[in-house]
């Protein structure tokens, strides 16, 4: 299993992962299932769908999915924006920064009506985007925690160095990524449940997610006192 410990900045922890898969999952199925079948996280389908609009001469739905791929694209420039300018703030880590931001843009989501889907699909994504960017690794590999594909390929190819080149270290490797995978399903799943008794404020249910990640970035500071302690006891000794 995935060790939920880290030493070092938790932002890059499994246990900060596992919300964030969680929230990505779930705020995929909320803009797809209750913003008009646009996905927050897979540009890939968007960028299908408008271009299947865009030949058929059905230019608006193909801005349906053109403005939240754009809005996707601008999340990763912000989210590298703020990594550049502020990653010396002693204060709160960028990661930090980059989550609070998140929250915030989807509770103001959640009060956006079904009128202004086009908008809060630009949010989503654009939101979407700054967490894949921000949050690039976990226990040192490379994972997305709001989409799928790079994850399933990277788990097949540690398990086929597991079953295949005898390599016994991919197998936790492979453990990570399906664990990644079987969260953000977790999350879809429980956010196409939520949507019936909470509608557009299901996303809200992302904004709390988000929120523990936050708080368990704080974790930093405390593993390096205890680490301080534990090596100033073994001198004493």
């Amino acid at each position: 299993m995935p060790s939920l410990k880290h030493h070092g900045q938790m932002s890059e922890a499994f246990i900060t992962a596992l919300f964030l898969s969680v929230s990505g999952g779930l705020q995929d199925v909320y803009t797809y299932l209750f913003r008009g079948k646009v996905f927050a996280n897979a540009q890939t389908g968007n960028i299908v769908l408008m271009s299947v609009h865009a030949f058929a001469g059905e230019w608006g739905e193909a801005l349906r999915y053109l403005v939240p791929l754009c809005a996707f694209a601008l999340g990763i420039f912000a989210a590298e924006f703020i990594r550049l300018k502020l990653r010396e703030m002693q204060w709160l880590h960028w990661r930090q920064l980059v989550v609070l931001f998140e929250i915030l843009l989807l509770f103001v989501v959640g009060f956006l009506p079904q009128e202004l889907n086009l908008l809060a699909n630009s949010i989503v994504s654009f939101s979407c985007a700054m967490q894949v960017q921000a949050f690039r690794k976990v226990n040192g590999y490379a994972f997305a925690s709001t989409m799928c594909i790079g994850n399933l390929r990277s788990g097949m190819d540690s398990l086929c160095a597991w079953l295949v080149g005898g390599n016994a270290k991919a197998f936790g490797k492979a453990v990570h990524y399906f664990a990644i995978i079987f969260l953000f399903a977790l999350g879809a799943g429980i956010g196409s449940v939520a949507l019936l008794p909470m509608a557009g404020r299901a996303i809200w249910l992302s904004c709390l997610l988000l929120g523990v990640s936050f708080c368990l970035m704080f974790l930093k500071e405390d593993i390096e006192e205890l680490e301080q302690l534990e090596q100033m006891e073994a001198h004493k000794k």
